[in-house]
């Protein structure tokens, strides 16, 4: 058994970051062995922004848009910052979930503070769905505004229904925000049937490389230029700076080998999920699986293992690859924003895992993993019985 980069890890921690594919890492290594600024307008400039192009279009095809549509970033975080300070004007709702990555949750915070109740959080149920019906109620007092839903759950794994919420948007003069970050290369995405004005997403998520990303942002959407970065006026002012080229062409690279044979691979590893779940659940009765099961990513699942803390089982496993929650939060003294607006206890959520699989992912390691959890599992659980007595 071997994980990504000839590792004996069983990686199963692709919402953190996946392995990058090998036509990315080739594309970012051939592009860093050339030179040029794509702003400048000597050969090789030109050369270097040719090959942004290409890129550009390999991403607008993963998504089904124009190249124009597409903005560079360094990653969903900053797209993520970008559309909400562009979509938001003060006085307007801003509507969005508990359940939200940090990087749209402290957005939302950061730009309606001094206006505080024109954020407005959706309510979720125990299994993950946003309740889109209480958009009626939202927009039945209030009138326009911008609805930022994540497509996917980064822990959970769970789909929002942005079909239903743009259409609520749309007849109440909303523009709607979406952050894909975990659906991108994972699940078709098709921006024009989404009916989405701004869309954030990584590349890293789905193959490319760390420290890149991208906002579709629709032609002729109602949106201000409200740039987080102002300078050379690059990317048609939306954001400033010199084009990371090397990291643009790999994360075109890694779309343009995640679009091919989507479907299939969407199916091989869901598979692969549910039989970690079938194992996990055969060996480790007691375990819960949270979220709405039928309506998630194919390679995602939240393991709830009743009374023994997720670090110390990630500590006794460390041929396993998996989390405790967003990789953002790791280290945080407080447990899993998402488990707890679910209605998991605080105990619960400090003792649940995420596993997420994806593209390179194999039988093997999810073979291993599986025996390696509960191995893990039973040995702290017994620790803590012999230290507090059985619990």
């Amino acid at each position: 058994m071997n994980g990504p980069n000839g590792s004996d890890t069983s990686y199963l921690d692709y919402n953190a970051t996946a392995p990058i594919r090998p036509e990315a890492a080739a594309a970012v290594i051939e592009a860093m062995q050339s030179v040029g600024n794509a702003s400048s307008m000597h050969r090789p400039g030109r050369q270097a922004a040719y090959r942004v192009d290409v890129a550009r279009q390999q991403l607008a095809d993963l998504l089904n848009c124009s190249p124009g549509e597409i903005i560079f970033t360094s990653g969903a975080t900053e797209a993520n910052n970008l559309a909400l300070r562009a979509a938001y004007t003060a006085g307007n709702p801003l509507v969005t979930t508990p359940v939200e990555h940090p990087a749209v949750l402290e957005t939302a915070r950061t730009v309606t503070a001094e206006q505080p109740d024109d954020l407005v959080l959706l309510p979720v149920g125990t299994d993950g769905l946003v309740d889109l019906g209480a958009l009626d109620q939202v927009f039945a007092a209030r009138h326009g505004g911008v609805v930022s839903l994540m497509a996917a759950n980064n822990e959970t794994g769970v789909l929002t229904d942005l079909r239903v919420a743009a259409k609520a948007a749309c007849e109440a003069g909303a523009l709607v925000h979406t952050d894909a970050t975990q659906i991108i290369g994972r699940l078709p995405v098709d921006v024009a049937e989404l009916d989405v004005d701004l869309l954030s997403l990584s590349a890293h998520k789905f193959g490319g490389p760390q420290g890149v990303g991208a906002l579709y942002v629709r032609r002729g959407a109602p949106l201000p230029h409200r740039p987080l970065l102002v300078g050379g006026g690059q990317e048609r002012g939306w954001r400033a700076g010199t084009l990371n080229v090397a990291g643009i062409i790999g994360m075109g690279a890694a779309a343009m080998a995640a679009h091919r044979g989507l479907i299939e691979e969407a199916e091989r590893i869901a598979s692969l999920r549910d039989r970690l779940e079938l194992l996990l659940a055969r060996d480790l009765p007691r375990c819960r699986f949270n979220g709405r099961r039928d309506q998630r990513l194919p390679g995602v699942t939240s393991v709830t293992f009743p009374g023994v803390p997720a670090d110390a089982v990630l500590a006794a496993m460390p041929d396993v690859a998996a989390s405790e929650g967003s990789a953002c939060a790791s280290g945080a003294p407080t447990p899993s924003h998402v488990l707890l607006a679910m209605g998991l206890s605080r105990e619960d959520a400090d003792s649940t895992i995420r596993f997420s699989l994806g593209y390179a992912t194999t039988a093997a390691e999810v073979e291993h993993a599986a025996q390696a959890v509960v191995r893990a599992v039973t040995q702290v659980r017994s620790a803590l019985a012999e230290a507090h007595g059985p619990r």
